[in-house]
């Protein structure tokens, strides 16, 4: 500080007799130092931050950061790829609100930086939640609603932070900017986030030993996460952030050329980064050519969840998770007993029960194959017998429920949910029909408590669905559109992009936003299945990847990839339909249904494509 002191006042006696025009900006004119308000800043460089009085009475402070050590020709080609960038977004109508700022080298390994104004680094957010500040998810959202009081204002620094964050990510990525770290990323006061200091890009990364520093394709973090979802659960906010990314990167990659040229033009100019065409590959891989923009759609799309998952990030979810970890007991007396049943009964209600068996099991179709379990009830004064219809995962909830009712009293022994190899297979239902009577017969000889519950009596109580079963002949399987699953909740939209080319029908599955959640109020565990019906043999089936706990999933997934054509011409293919389920997987009990829709191709311009929402 005593050498700053020193070295500003010789500095000051220029100014004694001259201006000086800024040469980052030569329309502002300096008079004088503000030598109190310089200061330096703890990076290797340890660069000045020089404070000048501006000439017109009227006029702010400058600021700006003089760096020595550094290339900063490397800084400058960067921030005008950036700026090249931001005119293409901006001239095909996407604002990406990117912060740009200037650098002007001013000798050889020397120059001048724009200090941007309201703004601070993450690390300086992050430290004032400690030094496991970069741990936790809040401080960035919680930095800014400090300067953005009003729900209003917030809302708008948030917006202005997802659209920013998107264009860092893809600009990032395009040019390779490496050594990527909490001081050397900002964040003003008013939502943009914006990197600074590209002393190592086009994919040279840092190297600690012999590892690599860099080691997420970008910078996406956890906190970041946390402002762009405007909370802990994946929302919409996050479906809008990936598709900005997705169509930024697709706008860029369609002047692929225009990069590759600009830089190719600078390989003689001795910046060791940029010496060969091998650095000009790398800028080259990135952006892709050779693909469609769904396909880059896909790639950009798991970018992302790559960054978002890596090591430091996976830590972090796995402790808040533990700490979202909460026992959930039985519902209140307002609320159903069972999840399947919208009231609940009792022995006085509906009478005593005489005898109660597994009587069979039927398979049935919810778009899916699954097998439930038909219940033979007689009661005390009745002739002949009810049934009711009840399916594995009913069963499992009333043995959880009782479990929870009835803590010291010792339960018969329920069926072990795990199967090895396929669930929804004949074999699995005949062991399962034989286990769940031999449970029900050892529930109902046990203590009158237990057996004559509440709980019990409208597990056997006859639903709406139950009366509807005329019979208990083998169900066919519905035609048209997918029948509501047996918990009857459904809901949430699905975005598809659906075209025809090279007689190839291509669908991607995009978003799926407001699922319903799980019977325990969880999140699900979404995927996506489709059909092309008819298909006797099921030979068009096709899956997407499984979605973590969130009810607002992103897919950007050929979930129909190439169905081959060669049979079928366009005009064959509107005698089709589209058939999609939305499930949850489990790991302890059935997958279940969220909901699902029927498409008729003939319904679609196949020549070109079709992006839209639909309702499940």
């Amino acid at each position: 500080q005593a050498a700053l002191q020193n070295g500003m006042e010789r500095v000051q006696l220029f100014f004694l007799k001259n201006k000086c025009r800024l040469p980052l900006n030569p329309s502002l004119v300096a008079k004088e130092l503000n030598i109190k308000a310089c200061s330096f800043f703890s990076s290797n460089a340890v660069p000045l931050k020089v404070a000048l009085i501006n000439a017109d009475p009227l006029g702010e402070e400058i600021n700006v950061m003089f760096k020595v050590g550094e290339d900063l020709r490397q800084d400058m080609l960067a921030l005008q790829m950036i700026k090249i960038m931001d005119k293409i977004w901006l001239q095909e109508g996407l604002d990406l609100r990117m912060v740009i700022f200037k650098c002007l080298s001013t000798g050889k390994d020397r120059g001048m930086v724009e200090l941007v104004p309201a703004s601070d680094t993450l690390r300086k957010i992050q430290v004032e939640y400690g030094v496991t500040g970069s741990f936790k998810d809040k401080p960035l959202a919680e930095w800014l609603r400090k300067y953005n009081p009003t729900e209003e204002e917030y809302e708008k620094a948030s917006e202005n932070f997802i659209y920013s964050c998107a264009g860092c990510c893809v600009a990032t990525y395009v040019l390779g900017i490496c050594d990527r770290h909490n001081d050397n990323i900002m964040l003003r006061n008013t939502g943009h986030m914006f990197h600074i200091d590209f002393g190592k890009f086009l994919g040279h990364a840092q190297m600690f030993g012999s590892f690599k520093r860099d080691r997420a394709p970008f910078v996406l973090t956890s906190d970041m996460a946390y402002v762009i979802n405007g909370g802990e659960k994946p929302t919409i906010r996050f479906q809008l952030f990936v598709d900005l990314c997705c169509q930024a990167y697709n706008l860029i990659r369609k002047h692929a050329n225009l990069f590759l040229n600009l830089l190719s033009l600078m390989l003689s100019s001795g910046l060791p980064e940029l010496s060969g065409v091998q650095d000009l590959k790398y800028v080259q891989d990135a952006l892709q050519p050779q693909t469609t923009d769904a396909e880059a759609t896909i790639f950009f799309t798991r970018l992302i969840e790559s960054s978002l998952g890596s090591v430091a990030t996976k830590f972090n979810f796995f402790i808040h998770n533990l700490a979202q970890l909460r026992f959930s007991g039985l519902p209140s007396n307002d609320e159903p007993i069972l999840s399947f049943s919208a009231k609940t009964y009792s022995l006085k209600q509906d009478g005593r029960i005489k005898q109660v068996s597994v009587f069979t099991y039927q398979k049935r179709y919810n778009p899916d194959k699954h097998y439930i379990y038909v219940v033979r009830v007689l009661r005390e004064g009745q002739v002949e017998p009810t049934f009711v219809f009840r399916t594995f995962d009913e069963f499992q909830e009333l043995h959880n429920k009782l479990g929870i009712l009835f803590p010291l009293w010792k339960l018969p022994g329920f069926p072990n949910k795990m199967v090895l190899g396929r669930t929804h297979i004949k074999d699995v239902a005949a062991k399962r029909k034989v286990e769940l009577n031999s449970y029900i017969q050892s529930l109902m000889n046990s203590s009158s408590e237990v057996a004559e519950c509440d709980l019990v009596y409208t597990f056997f109580h006859p639903l709406l669905r139950d009366d509807k079963v005329e019979g208990i002949e083998g169900i066919a399987r519905p035609t048209g559109s997918p029948s509501s699953p047996t918990s009857g909740k459904v809901g949430g939209e699905v975005k598809l992009s659906i075209s025809y080319r090279n007689s190839t029908l291509f669908i991607m599955v995009m978003h799926i936003k407001d699922l319903v959640s799980r019977e325990d109020g969880a999140d699900p565990n979404p995927y996506v299945k489709t059909y092309l019906l008819p298909d006797a043999h099921k030979t068009s089936k096709r899956k997407t990847k499984i979605s973590r706990k969130t009810r607002n999933p992103t897919f950007n997934e050929m979930a129909s990839k190439k169905l081959s054509s060669n049979s079928l011409s366009m005009e064959m293919l509107k005698q089709r339909e589209l058939q999609l389920s939305v499930l949850s997987a489990e790991s302890l009990r059935e997958n279940f249904f969220l909901g699902g829709i029927t498409l008729s191709l003939k319904d679609f311009n196949l020549s070109k494509e079709t992006v839209n929402w639909y309702r499940l």
